[in-house]
C-alpha cells in the first residue's frame, strides 16, 4: 500500500546523541551551513561557496569529530529551505547517502516585529530550531517538501510553459488594443487570421491612417503574437504525441481516463495529474491545503470573520479547479 505523505512532522524516532543535523541557508553568491555535532558543545558555523562537493566535505568532518569524541553516528539530517534552487541538492546528497528535507518557507513562523533583524546567521539559528521540533515528530515547527523526481519535475514542464505562454499571449493581445483604444479603434481583433493584413486599413474615428510608428509597433507585436502562438500549438501536438505513443504508461493512462469526463480538456487533466495526483495527498482535504483553497477565519473574543481563500498553496491547481467549478456549474 502507497504511503500517504504526512510531512508535518517526523515519524521517524529521533535521537539526537547518535544524529548530525545539519541546516543551510542557500543565496547565489554563498551558502551558510549551521550544525548540531554530538559530543561538541559549540554549535559550528562555516561559509561556503555555493558547492555541493564542499557542503558534503563539510557534513563528513562534522560525522568525523563527532566519531572522535566517542559518540557513534547512525543519522546525518539535512535541511534547507525551498526556494531558486529547487530540489537538484536535495537528490545530489541522497545519492550519496545523506538524509535531506526540504523546508516549505511558508510555514516557518517568524518574528512579526515592524523592523525585526535578518541575517545568514539568525536565519540559520531559527531554521534549526524548527527543524530539530520536526525531528521529535511535532507538528506545527515546520512542514516539509516532497521533494520531486527529475522525471517529474520534467514532466511538469510543458503544462508550466504552456501557462507563461499563454499569459504573454494575453499581454501582447491588450497591449495592442490598449494602443489601438488609445487612438479611438475598438473593432480590430488581433487574433483573427488575417488581422495583420487589416492594420494597413485602419482608420481613425477621423478617417485617418495609422502613422507610421504606430503601424511599426503594432507588426511587431503581432510577429511576437505568431511566435507565441506557434510555440503553444508547438506544445499541444507534442503533448497529444506522447499520449499516443504511449497511451497505458502511467500518467498518461490517467490523463486520459480524466480527459475522457465531459467538460475537462486534454490540459486540465495533463494539470490535475502532474500537478496533484502525482502526490501521495491523503484526503481531499489534504488536496484543498495543498491548492490554497481552504478558509481563513480571523477570530479573536467575539469577534468572527472569514477572509476568504487561503491562497498559500499551489496557485496553478487553484486557478484550475476553480475554473473547472465553474465549468461543472456551468
Amino acid at each position: 500500500m502507497t504511503q500517504v505523505d504526512d510531512l508535518s512532522r517526523s515519524l521517524v524516532p529521533f535521537d539526537q546523541n547518535s544524529s548530525v543535523i545539519v541546516v543551510v541557508e542557500m543565496s547565489e553568491s554563498s551558502w551558510l551551513a549551521a550544525g548540531q555535532v554530538p559530543g561538541i558543545e559549540r554549535l559550528p558555523l562555516k561559509k561556503l561557496e555555493p558547492d555541493p562537493i564542499a557542503l558534503l566535505r563539510l557534513v563528513e568532518r562534522w560525522r568525523d569529530e563527532a566519531v572522535k569524541v566517542g559518540n557513534a553516528i547512525e543519522r546525518i539530517a539535512l535541511a534547507f529551505e525551498a526556494g531558486r534552487d529547487g530540489f537538484w541538492l536535495a537528490r545530489w546528497l541522497e545519492r550519496r547517502g545523506i538524509e535531506v528535507h526540504v523546508v516549505h518557507s511558508t510555514s516557518v513562523a517568524v518574528s512579526r516585529e515592524h523592523r525585526r533583524a535578518k541575517t545568514d546567521r539568525l536565519d540559520t539559528a531559527m531554521l534549526m530550531r524548527v527543524f530539530l521540533g520536526w525531528l521529535r515528530g511535532e507538528r506545527g515547527h515546520c512542514g516539509m517538501v516532497a521533494v520531486p523526481t527529475l522525471e517529474e519535475e520534467d514532466a511538469r514542464r510543458p503544462s508550466r510553459e504552456r501557462e507563461s505562454l499563454v499569459s504573454e499571449r494575453t499581454r501582447i493581445i491588450n497591449r495592442m488594443k490598449a494602443i489601438l483604444a488609445w487612438l479611438g479603434i475598438r473593432s480590430f481583433n488581433p487574433k483573427l487570421r488575417k488581422a495583420v493584413q487589416r492594420l494597413d486599413g485602419l482608420r481613425t474615428p477621423d478617417g485617418l491612417p495609422l502613422l507610421p510608428n504606430t503601424i511599426d509597433e503594432l507588426r511587431r507585436d503581432m510577429a511576437r503574437l505568431a511566435m507565441v502562438c506557434e510555440q503553444i500549438k508547438a506544445i499541444e501536438k507534442a503533448r497529444l504525441a506522447r499520449l499516443e505513443q504511449e497511451p497505458a504508461a502511467g500518467p498518461h493512462a490517467m490523463v486520459r481516463l480524466i480527459a475522457s469526463i465531459i467538460g475537462i480538456g486534454i490540459e486540465t487533466a495533463d494539470m490535475l495529474v502532474q500537478e496533484v495526483l502525482s502526490r501521495n495527498l491523503r484526503d481531499r482535504r489534504a488536496v484543498a491545503r495543498y491548492a490554497g483553497l481552504t478558509g481563513a477565519p480571523d477570530e479573536s473574543g467575539s469577534k468572527r470573520r472569514q477572509k476568504g481563500l487561503a491562497k498559500a498553496g499551489n496557485a496553478r491547481v487553484r486557478r484550475g479547479l476553480i475554473q473547472l467549478a465553474w465549468r461543472f456549474l456551468r
